[in-house]
C-alpha cells in the first residue's frame, strides 16, 4: 500500500492533475472481477468512515444483491485507505457498478476535489493530455483529440474542479453496442475539508 500512496500522492503537485498507479490485478482479484461482471446488480453506494469500510463492505455488497466477492471487497477497502491517506480524510463515498453503456461519454471534469477510479474489468476511463484538453476547450471537435486510456486494474486519482483550475478532462470509454461490460469502482473523499 505504501507504493500506491506514494504514487497517488503526486496529485498534490500543482502541475499534476492525474496520478496513476500502474498495477495489474492478481489472478484471484481478476477472477472475482470476471465473476461480478456477469451480474447486472444495482450500483453499490456507500458513504462511511474509512475505518469501517473493510468490515462493512462484504455485508453491504450481499445486502445490495451482489454475490460474495471477498477479494474485491478487500481491494476496495485498500483503495479507500489509500485515498484517505493521500487526501487526509476520515470518510469516503464509494460506488461499485457494472456499466454496459456509454456512461459519462462526453469529455468533462468532475465537480469534486478528487476522485479515485479503477476498472476491475473492461475498458478503463479515458483522459486527455493538457494540450488536447485546451484544444477541446478552444472548440476543436472531440473527434480530433486522442485520449489516453487506463488499463484494467490501474488506479487513477483525478483532480477535480473544486481543487484545480486545470482539472483532468476525461470520459467513460464508448462501449454502447459493443457487448463490452465494465466493473468500475469510484471513491471520493466524503469531507469538504480533505485538502486542509
Amino acid at each position: 500500500m505504501a507504493v500506491a500512496v506514494d504514487v497517488l500522492a503526486d496529485i498534490h503537485d500543482p502541475a499534476i492533475n492525474l496520478a496513476v498507479w500502474q498495477r495489474m490485478l492478481d489472478d484471484a482479484l481478476a477472477a472475482d472481477a470476471a465473476r461480478l461482471l456477469r451480474f447486472q446488480c444495482e450500483p453499490l453506494r456507500l458513504e462511511l468512515a474509512v475505518a469501517d469500510v473493510a468490515a462493512a463492505l462484504p455485508g453491504a455488497m450481499v445486502a445490495a444483491g451482489w454475490p460474495p466477492a471477498p477479494r474485491i471487497a478487500m481491494d476496495m477497502a485498500l483503495l479507500a485507505g489509500c485515498l484517505a491517506d493521500v487526501m487526509a480524510c476520515a470518510a469516503v463515498s464509494l460506488r461499485l457498478e457494472v456499466i454496459t453503456g456509454d456512461a459519462c461519454r462526453k469529455y468533462h471534469a468532475d465537480q469534486v476535489t478528487a476522485r479515485l477510479i479503477t476498472s476491475y474489468a473492461g475498458p478503463g476511463s479515458q483522459w486527455l493530455c493538457d494540450g488536447d484538453a485546451a484544444a477541446l476547450a478552444a472548440g476543436v471537435s472531440p473527434d480530433q483529440v486522442v485520449p489516453e486510456q487506463l488499463q484494467p486494474g490501474e488506479v487513477a486519482l483525478f483532480k477535480g474542479r473544486r481543487w484545480s483550475a486545470t482539472p483532468i478532462i476525461h470520459r467513460s470509454p464508448p462501449i454502447a453496442g459493443t457487448g463490452q461490460r465494465r466493473l468500475v469502482l469510484v471513491i471520493n473523499p466524503a469531507e469538504p475539508e480533505c485538502l486542509s
